[in-house]
């Protein structure tokens, strides 16, 4: 299958301004989902897996390595790429959005920044040519209260052991690479959290019970199990007792990439709502005729492109340096909840059928659910934002 880079469709009409490259990208993702994705995401599910197929075909399309460098077999594209990429994807099936927003936004993402030259070597060319990666922060007792960590790790000079349980991982089923996050001096409380990066073989480590969600459910998420996990001191990324800026810093600008998911997800019910009331006849004429119907397509058209300007403004000023944690969080806040509006109201212009399996708008509203509780609850986000603004 030809890359990314290599396909010539003319682009996509985009509700916001996009370069030449960055539409030709966004047309050439849209199209791919449609045709090779569409078609078995009911299927996938039903069944609670993602098609091994489909990710392979990520890799190809170099989905997987969108800004890993050329040189380590990656795109070498932008960040803002990466938004399109899980915007488009959502927009058919958020499980979808959601593999390959964990893979360049959090994992290939922190790679980028903290990781020696030695770890870079090691770990790029496998994440942009073969291997799923997985972000493992949370815990039983560890959600909102992110550095609430239990897990434990043991300096052993060469290498530390690592013992706890991670749940509500994403990816963990796929995963190749593990991101996780454990603490290495409990008397420091955060300042002893450190980031390792963990093979799937490694001794101890184990991925366990994959959970029974209401939505994106092809995506998985895992428990994982760490029993003395013997992790070489070469595979700790950036600093010892640094990982807390690991997590800070990569939380927010995947909460970007959640918006995206998000705004993804609004339109492909968007999309559906729209089709639907151009063959739906009652009173002897379609419903678009009557202003009722039109008005509710308006205010979800209008709320779905400010929800969008959020995010792909929170994308520009992280990609110019400046500052936008504040402006995150408050895509995150305001995509996710739109989501859930955008598809309950796609439900309610479907009628009766909107509930059934048969129509695709009563999963996108399970998938929305989600939205407004990883990687930061609405809460959180609001908290966040009003600490920007007293600032």
């Amino acid at each position: 299958m030809a890359s990314i880079a290599s396909v010539t469709e003319a682009p996509a009409r985009a509700l916001t301004v996009l370069s030449e490259e960055e539409s030709l990208f966004q047309s050439t993702v849209r199209r791919f989902a449609k045709e090779q994705i569409a078609p078995h995401v009911r299927q996938m599910d039903e069944a609670g897996v993602f098609r091994k197929e489909i990710l392979q075909q990520f890799f190809e399309l170099g989905l997987m390595g969108i800004e890993i460098p050329e040189e380590y077999g990656g795109q070498g594209g932008t960040f803002f790429q990466c938004l399109l990429a899980v915007e488009e994807l959502s927009a058919v099936d958020p499980s979808a959005g959601v593999i390959v927003d964990v893979q360049n936004t959090i994992v290939n993402n922190a790679i980028l920044r903290w990781a020696n030259q030695d770890q870079k070597r090691r770990y790029l060319p496998r994440l942009a040519g073969d291997t799923v990666s997985s972000y493992a922060l949370s815990e039983a007792g560890s959600g909102s209260d992110a550095f609430a960590l239990a897990t434990r790790a043991v300096d052993q000079g060469d290498h530390f052991l690592l013992t706890g349980r991670k749940l509500w991982i994403t990816n963990a089923a796929e995963a190749g690479l593990f991101l996780l996050f454990a603490n290495a001096n409990p008397e420091a409380g955060h300042r002893g959290i450190t980031a390792f990066l963990i093979e799937r073989d490694f001794p101890g480590f184990q991925v366990g019970k994959k959970e029974d969600k209401l939505g994106i459910r092809a995506s998985s998420t895992c428990e994982l199990i760490l029993d003395n996990c013997r992790v070489p001191r070469a595979n700790v990324l950036g600093e010892v007792g640094k990982g807390y800026k690991v997590a800070i810093e990569t939380l927010n600008e995947g909460r970007i990439a959640i918006g995206a998911q998000m705004i993804g997800l609004a339109r492909g019910a968007f999309d559906h709502a729209r089709a639907y009331v151009q063959q739906r006849k009652q009173f002897g004429k379609l419903i678009a005729e009557f202003q009722g119907v039109q008005f509710q397509l308006a205010v979800m058209a209008t709320e779905l492109e400010a929800a969008r300007l959020l995010v792909y403004n929170a994308c520009r000023l992280r990609d110019a340096g400046q500052p936008f944690v504040t402006e995150a969080a408050m895509a995150k806040y305001y995509a996710s909840e739109i989501a859930e509006k955008v598809a309950s109201k796609a439900i309610e212009i479907h009628g009766g059928v909107g509930v059934t399996k048969d129509y695709p708008v009563e999963k996108l509203f399970r998938d929305a659910k989600i939205g407004r509780i990883y990687e930061g609850t609405s809460n959180i986000q609001l908290v966040t934002i009003a600490k920007g603004l007293m600032k």
